[in-house]
C-alpha cells in the first residue's frame, strides 16, 4: 500500500469508528460509512487500535449514550485530522481523475469529522449545504414529486385504481400494494427467481457495452437474509473477502431485508436490481475485479457512505431496472405495473431528499415532515416513520446520504440520455477508472 493508500485507510476507517462502524461485521446491523474492505492489505491503526474496539462497542458518536471517555481516549490515540490533510496532500501530487476524486473524498470525510465535533460540542454547527455539497457537489433543493406523483395517477386509473374517490391518490396506490405485496417468509426464494432474471437481462443489455475482462466476474453472488427490527428498510453488504483456490475473489455479498417491510412485487424488483444486479453488487464487483488487475486505486476498495462516489453508485442502482431493460426511460419499461413500481421507488427517493430539506434545510417537527412524504410522495406509513425519523433526524445520514438518492438518479439519466450506451456504461461502472458523480463529466468529455 502507497502513501495515499495508509492516508485513506485511517481517514475512512477512522471517520467509520468515530462514528460507531465496523467495516468487518459481515451484517449491515454493525457497518456504517465504510461499505467495503476487499483489499486483503491489513487493518490500519485506526481500526486495530484497542481504543476503537471499545468506541465501536459503545456505538461512537451516534450511539444513544455516548461513552465519552472511550471517544476522548481515540481521538487521543489515532490522529484522524492528519490522515484526512495527507489525503488532500497526496491527492495534489497525483494526475488524471484520481486527483480530484481524492480530494472530494477528503472533503466529504472531513465534513463527516465536523458533523461527529459538532456532536460533541467540541465544534460549531456544520451549515447544512456544506453538507450536501460535499456529499453531491450540488446545493440543497427541495424534491418535485408532481410529475412522477401524475404518472402514477394515470397508470393507475388505466388499472382500475381510481383517485377520484375521498381517499384519493394515496388510498388507491395503497390498495394497488396490498394485492400486489409479497411474503417476506418466501423473500429468498423470490429473491433468487428475480436475480436470475436481471442477471440475464444484464447479459443482454449491459455485457456488450463493457471490457471483456468483466463478462466472467460474478455480477450477483449475494444471499438474501430476513431479519427482524432493523432501522432499515434493506442493507447490501458487499464482502468480497472469500477467495477460490486460485486466489482469485468469489465477488460475495449479502442482502438483509427488513422483515416487517411492506412491499409490492413490481417494488420488490426495482429493488433487487438496485441493489444487486446491475445495480450495487454489480459495480462493486468490478471494481474489485478492475483494483485486482491494477486497473483502480486502493480508494475503490474502502468504498465510503456519503461521498460523491456513493451519490454516483446510488445513481447508478435506481438506474439499473433501465439499465438491465436497455431502455433510458420508466415508460419505455415492458410492463405497466412495473412501471408503477419503479416510479413509487424513485418518490421514495425523492422523499428521502424532502425528509432532509424539510428537518435540516427548514427546521420542520417529524411528524410534519412524515405527514408530507406519505401525503406527497405516496410512501408507506412504515418508511414515512424511518425516513423521517430514524434517517431523516441523524446528524450524518440526515445531512449527508438522504439527498444523494435523488442528486445520483437525477444526473445519471441525464448522464444516459445525452450519451450514447457505449460510452456511458463503462465510465458510470469504472471501467476507465473509479470516477465520482462530480467527476464522471470529466470522463466523459475526454
Amino acid at each position: 500500500m502507497d502513501q495515499a493508500g495508509k492516508y485513506i485507510a485511517d481517514a475512512v476507517l477512522g471517520i467509520d469508528t468515530l462514528w460507531g462502524g465496523d467495516v468487518m461485521c459481515p451484517s449491515g446491523t454493525g457497518r456504517f460509512i465504510a461499505d467495503t474492505w476487499f483489499s486483503d492489505e491489513p487493518l490500519p491503526a485506526a481500526y486495530t487500535h484497542p481504543a476503537a474496539a471499545r468506541l465501536r462497542q459503545s456505538g461512537g458518536v451516534s450511539g444513544k449514550s455516548v461513552d465519552g471517555e472511550a471517544v476522548e481516549e481515540y481521538l487521543r490515540e489515532v490522529n484522524l485530522p492528519k490522515a484526512i490533510a495527507g489525503v488532500r496532500k497526496e491527492a495534489g501530487k497525483i494526475g488524471g481523475l484520481r486527483q480530484p476524486y481524492l480530494t472530494g473524498l477528503a472533503d466529504s470525510v472531513e465534513t463527516m469529522w465536523d458533523l461527529a465535533m459538532e456532536v460533541l460540542g467540541k465544534g460549531d454547527p456544520v451549515p447544512y449545504a456544506r453538507c450536501v455539497e460535499a456529499a453531491t457537489a450540488k446545493p440543497p433543493e427541495p424534491s418535485k414529486p408532481e410529475a412522477k406523483r401524475d404518472r402514477v395517477d394515470e397508470l393507475l386509473g388505466r388499472g382500475g385504481y381510481t383517485s377520484s374517490h375521498a381517499g384519493g391518490l394515496l388510498e388507491a396506490v395503497d390498495a394497488w400494494r396490498r394485492e400486489r405485496v409479497i411474503p417476506m417468509a418466501s423473500v429468498r426464494a423470490l429473491g433468487a427467481a428475480v436475480i436470475a432474471h436481471f442477471d440475464n437481462l444484464s447479459a443482454k443489455n449491459l455485457l456488450p457495452y463493457l471490457p471483456q475482462e468483466l463478462a466472467t466476474v460474478p455480477r450477483a453472488n449475494i444471499d438474501f437474509l430476513a431479519i427482524k427490527d432493523a432501522w432499515f428498510s434493506g442493507s447490501m453488504n458487499y464482502i468480497g473477502r472469500a477467495r477460490n483456490a486460485d486466489g482469485t475473489p468469489q465477488y460475495e455479498a449479502t442482502y438483509e431485508i427488513n422483515a416487517s417491510l411492506q412491499i409490492s412485487f413490481p417494488e420488490f424488483e426495482q429493488l433487487v436490481s438496485h441493489e444487486v444486479v446491475p445495480g450495487h453488487v454489480t459495480t462493486f464487483a468490478y471494481l474489485q475485479d478492475l483494483y485486482v488487475r491494477g486497473k483502480a486505486g486502493f480508494e475503490a476498495t474502502v468504498l465510503t457512505m456519503n461521498t460523491r462516489a456513493a451519490t454516483l453508485f446510488e445513481g447508478l442502482a435506481n438506474s439499473a431496472i433501465l439499465i438491465a431493460h436497455g431502455v433510458t426511460e420508466v415508460d419505455e419499461l415492458p410492463d405497466e405495473d412495473l412501471q408503477i413500481g419503479v416510479l413509487l421507488a424513485l418518490l421514495q427517493d425523492d422523499a428521502k431528499n424532502q425528509s432532509s430539506y424539510l428537518t435540516w434545510g427548514e427546521g420542520r417537527p417529524q411528524p410534519d415532515v412524515a405527514a408530507t412524504l406519505r401525503r406527497d410522495f405516496l410512501v408507506t406509513e412504515e418508511r414515512a416513520d424511518k425516513l423521517s425519523g430514524a434517517w431523516g433526524r441523524h446528524p450524518l445520514l440526515g445531512r449527508m446520504y438522504l439527498p444523494a438518492y435523488r442528486s445520483g438518479t437525477e444526473k445519471i439519466a441525464e448522464l444516459r440520455r445525452t450519451y450514447p450506451a457505449g460510452q456511458v456504461l463503462p465510465a458510470i461502472y469504472g471501467c476507465n477508472g473509479l470516477v465520482d458523480i462530480h467527476t464522471v463529466d470529466q470522463m466523459l468529455r475526454g
